[in-house]
């Protein structure tokens, strides 16, 4: 993936410094990963509870450090930067051509915990977006995660999984996000965890979306970029991760969609470049 050299957005956030008023520097280790995929995948509860649970109740937390960008020379960071800012492109024009106007979410680095509208994150959670405040939140040493314990390596897949954060963001201006939380009430555990399936694989289509935009935009991907994109949605696929962390699979459990289904829905957004493609609510079959 050629990114150097293409332009940083400035809606990124580096708080890996000050922690946001909290204890933080510890890298994710595989334990702690499988405590929050297990909270996902196994018991399908929301990864927002989870954030909840983790910090002791979920009540917002406000202390923080001031806002600062990322350092010079952070190469990690700058990756992040370049991809979020295509996001911002690509998302702006397809946001145009409908007759409206993109707002761009903000992208958050920490490190440990930090404060969010959405409670306390955790890096146990992964990468997280947040609708309360319209933020991302990453801790980048889950991508030595994806990498070296996950089985998804490679620059595009850490891009992916950017791009798929923002896409929850983009089912929140459009009034998905709402939607799906209006009905959580009124439905069973299951029928929860199947909103949650559609809402998360229309996630993974955004991100195909944003993946064939940007390609055509800068011809930035090289030979087998998005395959790792493509490896990635495979391997955090619901029934992979619960055959990797009590090798059992449980469907009615799912609350992110299977392998074939993550990859089915990031490769029928690559394909297509349209939202209306990415409709998963409507579809007859994931």
């Amino acid at each position: 993936m050629r990114w150097e050299g293409n332009r940083e957005s400035d809606n990124v956030e580096d708080r890996r410094s000050g922690g946001g008023g909290f204890i933080g520097g510890r890298s994710i280790g595989i334990g702690t990963v499988v405590v929050a995929l297990i909270g996902w995948g196994v018991f399908g509860i929301n990864p927002l509870t989870t954030i909840g649970m983790l910090s002791g109740g979920g009540a917002p937390q406000t202390e923080q450090a001031p806002a600062q960008r990322p350092p010079e020379g952070d190469r990690q960071a700058a990756f992040v930067s370049t991809v979020l800012a295509s996001t911002e492109d690509v998302w702006s024009q397809v946001f145009q051509q409908g007759g409206a106007q993109y707002q761009a979410p903000r992208l958050v680095l920490f490190r440990g915990a930090t404060p969010t509208a959405c409670g306390t994150g955790q890096s146990a959670m992964g990468p997280f977006y947040c609708p309360g405040d319209h933020k991302v939140y990453l801790d980048m040493d889950f991508f030595d995660t994806m990498s070296r314990q996950l089985g998804a390596p490679g620059e595009f897949a850490r891009a992916y999984v950017v791009a798929h954060e923002v896409g929850h963001h983009v089912q929140t201006l459009l009034g998905t996000t709402a939607q799906v939380d209006g009905r959580r009430g009124r439905v069973s555990q299951r029928e929860q965890n199947a909103l949650s399936v559609r809402l998360e694989l229309q996630a993974d289509c955004y991100a195909g979306i944003w993946a064939r935009h940007s390609q055509q935009a800068r011809n930035w991907l090289d030979e087998g970029d998005i395959e790792s994109a493509i490896n990635a949605a495979q391997q955090i696929g619901d029934d992979t991760l619960q055959r990797r962390s009590s090798g059992t699979v449980r469907p009615d459990a799912f609350t992110h969609g299977s392998s074939a289904q993550r990859v089915h829905w990031f490769t029928q957004g690559y394909k297509t470049g349209s939202v209306q493609s990415c409709d998963t609510f409507n579809a007859g079959s994931l």
